[in-house]
């Protein structure tokens, strides 16, 4: 195979085209928006295919064509699954908790109202930071994973697919809103589905024998039930996604943008459908990847399957279907970040209120956007990326979501829990190699460890995030209930 694809010129014209499609798409379908709560949350009467639509497209962003097939080369079938599972619980988890907030805050906009009504502005603080900052981190390696897949096709430098990716988002988001991107994300998602489908039946036709008797012939333990990251990576994944996805802004956004609870829960069922089944496809083509050749770079292994057959058709459908995923995640999230800053800002900084805060949002939104770019533009591993982000929602689940049910769980024993939580996973949480950690191998020597613990540290960092706030809390109610 080439090294090079596409020429740059044809690439970055590609990306200009699409993107022209979809600002066009979006001013030609612009209505004024009348204040603050129709920018974050539109009219509040989108339909069961606008919101399945949207809520998969969303959720489905470029990471999917790294993150699952990734994984699939050291975690196995478990962690193909897992990755699934991960991707499609949180929609699930919001059958039952969707229509309840809806009822308790029918004129809501977020999940960060309930923790202040429950919690109070305290936590509500602890919350909101951890929200921002997995969703800059989810931002940064969107960008990343759309820089780094055109730097393969045409080794277009990574910096000028960040800056135009953004800037392409940014002239359509800022100036429509979450009403804007629920249109866009219909034809993003119809483009996705079809490549996907595309990518199905392309690879495949092109192996000589089944897929999986190729994957039990070549990588046994990747889907033997013997080898225990089959189990661990599987477990991690879908902690990590789930737990991480249940505190996404622009999912909470599309709650509360349903017509009513019934369209609500139709769409989140077929949307966790839909995800489920495409992110478990994406997973599943590492394993054949790794199956054909074990030398294979991990975050590569989809694509080196689609470009086996050097067509410049493919290449460009691989390019479409990667942009689609891009701009309708980062669009999503930004709106996203914009409408908590103009919700919750206030909270943070008291600079962030009064009647130009929208105006004040999208400057914040403007240095963030500087802020992406230069990280994106370093080219940083972008399962890592999600994987950091996803022990910091890790550490606040259990006391957010429980404390929807027990309304005995005070301020200061949420603020503890959470902080011993993310402490206690961040010792465990490894390096970029997987080697060592905080804990094992720094704090304390590597010798020491099993060899079990040492192969799991991304396993142990997250269960243990999730383990000592529930220990924490469940330990209080005891207390309490023996009094």
């Amino acid at each position: 195979m080439k090294d090079i694809y596409l020429s740059t010129q044809t690439t970055l014209i590609i990306t200009l085209v699409v993107g022209a499609f979809f600002i066009a798409l979006g001013y030609i379908n612009l209505k004024k928006v009348s204040d603050n709560k129709s920018y974050i949350i539109g009219d509040r009467n989108e339909s069961i295919f606008s919101l399945t639509t949207s809520l998969s497209a969303s959720a489905l962003g470029a990471w999917i064509l790294f993150g699952p097939a990734s994984a699939a080369t050291w975690g196995g079938i478990g962690a193909v699954i897992g990755y699934a599972l991960g991707t499609a619980a949180p929609m699930l988890f919001l059958l039952n908790f969707g229509p309840k907030i809806r009822r308790e805050f029918p004129n809501g906009v977020s999940l960060t109202e309930f923790v202040k009504r429950r919690f109070g502005t305290g936590i509500l603080k602890i919350i909101l930071i951890l929200i921002l900052f997995y969703l800059t981190i989810f931002l940064i390696a969107e960008v990343t994973a759309i820089a780094f897949l055109l730097n393969l096709i045409s080794k277009t430098p990574l910096w000028i697919t960040s800056g135009l990716t953004l800037i392409i988002c940014l002239l359509y988001i800022l100036r429509g809103g979450f009403k804007l991107s629920i249109i866009t994300d219909k034809y993003q998602f119809l483009i996705v589905l079809g490549i996907i489908l595309f990518s199905i039946f392309l690879i495949l036709g092109n192996l000589e024998i089944n897929s999986y008797e190729l994957i039990k012939k070549n990588s046994t333990k990747l889907v033997s039930k013997n080898y225990i990251p089959n189990y661990t990576a599987g477990l991690t994944f879908f902690i990590a996604v789930a737990a991480t996805n249940l505190f996404h802004q622009g999912n909470w956004q599309r709650v509360f943008a349903a017509r009513n609870n019934l369209i609500l829960k139709k769409s989140l069922i077929y949307s966790s459908i839909i995800s489920f089944l495409i992110v478990l496809w994406m997973g599943y083509t590492g394993l054949i990847s790794f199956s054909i050749d074990p030398k294979i770079i991990a975050d590569l292994a989809f694509f080196k399957l689609m470009l086996l057959n050097d067509n410049v058709f493919i290449i460009v459908s691989i390019l479409v279907l990667a942009l689609a995923l891009t701009f309708s995640t980062i669009d999503t999230l930004i709106n996203a970040i914009s409408s908590l800053i103009i919700t919750d800002g206030k909270e943070i900084n008291k600079f962030l209120n009064g009647r130009e805060i929208k105006n004040k949002s999208n400057k914040l939104i403007l240095l963030l956007c500087v802020i992406v770019f230069v990280f994106a533009s370093k080219g940083y591993s972008i399962l890592y990326l999600f994987l950091f982000a996803d022990l910091l929602c890790c550490a606040a689940v259990v006391t957010v979501f429980y404390g929807f049910f027990k309304k005995k769980i005070n301020t200061r024993l949420s603020l503890i829990s959470i902080i011993l939580g993310l402490s206690s996973g961040l010792l465990f949480f490894p390096s970029q190699n997987f080697q060592s950690s905080l804990l094992v191998g720094n704090i304390l020597s590597v010798e020491i460890f099993s060899p079990i613990i040492l192969s799991n540290l991304l396993f142990i960092s997250f269960i243990v995030a999730i383990i000592v706030p529930l220990l924490i809390i469940t330990t209080y109610s005891l207390r309490n209930s023996l009094r």
